[in-house]
């Protein structure tokens, strides 16, 4: 009997053994599936939405530049667009500079508002998502969404006043975006954005000092280009951040 007695302890200890390893290995797996649930790159996609506007933008911008006429600040009677020359306003107004009519502001209107509501869409969902306090969150979203909401009227006999506006608020949500990169340590997007900050001022400098309008055209469509890919580098930081923290 005892023999017998041993054998069924055997039995039931192996027993219990495999179901426990059983439902282990189980639980091992659902928290892994649920782990791959959880972060799914595919339907992380929008928010690469920044990304993907800003290069619809510039497909409409460039498409736009082949539209255009002619005529530019420094020779009215040139034919077509200028790089040196030519403003990325003169893209959008009913007439070229020649005093023909402008083909390309259908192409040009398009760009601009792709790219004010992708870049709000990015000033709005980007404090949501890394360490930021509430005020300075708030301040980003909301001066953010408001200097491209008024950008989208530039076309308008309030071009200057336009620019003046949204600049203001333009600036504020850049500093309030330094004060995010400053404490999640992200530094090179930081000096990246300070060098954005300083082309916009010099923009603004030239635009008002007379004498250095020659010079504007150029160091407006540099300080364009490259808080694009401010806005962009950081979108796909953004997006390979979250992507890493869900991961581990």
């Amino acid at each position: 009997m005892d023999c017998k007695q041993c054998e069924i302890d055997d039995y039931h200890f192996i027993y219990r053994f495999i179901s426990r390893t059983c439902i282990s290995v189980d639980i091992k797996l659902t928290v892994c599936k649920m782990e791959k649930l959880e972060y799914n790159p595919s339907k992380k996609i929008w928010m690469l939405v920044p990304v993907f506007g800003a290069l619809l933008f510039l497909g409409l911008y460039i498409t736009s530049t082949f539209l255009y006429p002619g005529g530019s600040q420094m020779d009215r009677h040139a034919v077509g667009f200028s790089w040196l020359n030519n403003y990325w306003c003169n893209l959008l107004d009913n007439y070229a500079l020649n005093g023909k009519l402008n083909p390309a502001k259908p192409f040009a209107m398009a760009g601009m508002v792709v790219l004010c509501l992708t870049i709000a869409f990015f000033w709005v969902i980007f404090p949501k998502h890394v360490e930021s306090g509430k005020g300075n969150s708030l301040m980003i979203q909301l001066s953010g969404s408001l200097s491209m909401t008024v950008a989208m009227f530039i076309s308008t006999e309030l071009h200057d006043q336009i620019i003046t506006i949204a600049g203001l608020f333009g600036v504020i949500t850049i500093i309030g975006s330094f004060i995010i990169l400053y404490k999640i340590k992200w530094y090179g997007l930081l000096i990246l954005g300070s060098i954005n900050l300083f082309l916009l001022v010099l923009c603004e400098y030239f635009y008002h000092v007379k004498d250095f309008m020659v010079y504007l055209p150029v160091v407006q469509k540099i300080s364009f280009f490259t808080y694009l890919i401010w806005i962009c580098s950081m979108d796909l930081k953004f997006y390979n951040f979250r992507a890493k923290n869900a991961s581990s």
